[in-house]
């Protein structure tokens, strides 16, 4: 008999073997294995077809939304889906008039639904927030009713919306209570529903994370497939109220749900985030709301292995009182007609939407480089974080099939050989078949 193989050997012809097969994968094993952004992270959009009646007195239409939210090539949308005008006397449950709006869109299949589970009912005592057995129960079954009616539509549910914040008028909207009503309600949910997503948090503002640490260690999470947050800092100092800042609190959002979870990777969801163009104190311009919002967008593109969602507030403005916060938060008008940021956020998501990995890179103090991987070539968004410093890029090399172009830009230009000026709005450069190009930057002149 011949002598055994030593151990090394062994392990290292089995490497050998792993690698070999690995190698011979075929093409469709590699190719799902890496996906383009748009099937891996959903980019949508608040509406408010929920709530209201039959007609919006926010300015709402369903033939005129869906058509802006296909013209954004947004793949999910948020609303409303309450309670008390889903169930009726007798506990049928359905879509009632009051919801036609939401049914009209939700049933259009333009975007992906996200829907609120929310509200009390009239007729359920001890429901607002629920705080019984009972009244959960009853929760519970609307719930999973609500999930099943839309169950076509590939849903995403969220429980309540800022419940925390009820919390500051209302004891019963204790992290306890909130847990509950989880407790109850996703297995009702997914026992009609198991693919669709439950989110937990919808948090409101938490300065210090006092709340969102409190709803944490009731171990909510295991009664979750992801954790949402709303992210506003309109109303902050101007120099805060930008991208970066958004961006440093999700991200220490996620390491507070990777520690309490165990999962670094836990899914965090961002169902509101946004800027509005209120002529009052906490406003910003059109041209910040547009830039912020595609930096936003650009940089979540680098975040997928957590991140898995954005909701952008919201579609159209709600009001027509230019001074008034919560009229003006809009992509588009109260008239329909587009800001700024609804070419900004098209511009930047057509931009990322097809890459199939990327990375944030900072080419010079403040100066951020978005490097994006996709199956025609390399791609790279470029902008600066701070307005007052101001910079030239180039590509290095000859590049004569690259081209570049700002995110409202109708047409690109050639980009080789030219300095590029970098300011807030996003620069997009295309490789076009070729890799993600190199870049030489210097102070502009």
């Amino acid at each position: 008999m011949a002598p055994p193989l030593p151990r090394t050997l062994v392990r290292d012809g089995l490497r050998l073997a792993s690698l070999i097969a690995s190698l011979l994968l075929p093409v469709s094993v590699c190719a799902q294995q890496v996906q383009p952004l748009d099937a891996r992270f959903l980019l949508g959009v608040g509406t408010h077809q929920g709530l209201g009646g039959p007609v919006s007195p926010r300015g709402y239409l369903p033939s005129e939304n869906v058509a802006q939210i296909k013209q954004l090539g947004l793949n999910a949308f948020r609303d409303d889906f309450p309670w008390s005008d889903f169930e009726v006397g007798g506990r049928r449950m359905g879509f009632t008039p009051r919801l036609a709006r939401l049914e009209t869109q939700v049933r259009s299949g333009v975007a992906r639904p996200l829907l609120i589970l929310a509200f009390g009912h009239h007729l359920v005592p001890n429901s607002s927030p629920p705080t019984t057995d009972e009244a959960r129960q009853r929760f519970a079954d609307y719930a999973a009713a609500a999930a099943q009616s839309v169950l076509p539509q590939h849903p995403l549910f969220e429980l309540w919306n800022e419940w925390n914040l009820a919390a500051k008028k209302d004891a019963a909207f204790s992290p306890e209570n909130y847990l509950a009503l989880a407790q109850v309600a996703r297995p009702a949910v997914k026992r009609v529903a198991p693919n669709a997503p439950f989110l937990v948090g919808a948090l409101g503002d938490d300065p210090g994370w006092i709340w969102t640490e409190k709803m944490l260690r009731t171990g909510i999470l295991q009664y979750a497939d992801g954790a949402s947050i709303h992210l506003y800092n309109f109303c902050m100092g101007p120099s805060k109220r930008t991208s970066a800042e958004i961006i440093d609190r999700v991200t220490a959002f996620h390491r507070l749900v990777g520690q309490a979870s165990g999962n670094p990777d836990f899914p965090i969801y961002i169902t509101e985030t946004g800027w509005t163009t209120a002529s009052n104190k906490c406003g910003v311009s059109e041209q910040a709301q547009a830039d912020n919002t595609a930096q936003l967008i650009l940089w979540a593109s680098t975040a997928t292995r957590w991140l898995k969602g954005m909701w952008l507030y919201e579609l159209k403005d709600s009001g027509k009182n230019p001074s008034e916060l919560e009229d003006n938060f809009g992509l588009y008008r109260f008239d329909n007609s587009p800001k700024p940021v609804a070419c900004a956020a098209q511009g930047a998501w057509a931009f990322v939407r097809s890459s199939l990995s990327s990375e944030r890179r900072e080419l010079a103090s403040g100066v951020v480089s978005i490097n994006a991987s996709t199956a025609s070539g390399g791609r790279v968004a470029v902008w600066s974080e701070a307005p007052d410093r101001h910079y030239e890029i180039r590509l290095k090399g000859d590049q004569p099939s690259a081209s570049f172009a700002m995110p409202c830009d109708q047409t690109a230009r050639p980009a080789s050989g030219v300095w590029i000026p970098v300011s807030s709005t996003p620069v997009l450069i295309a490789a076009n078949d070729s890799a993600v190009p190199a870049l030489e930057i210097r102070p502009a002149r």
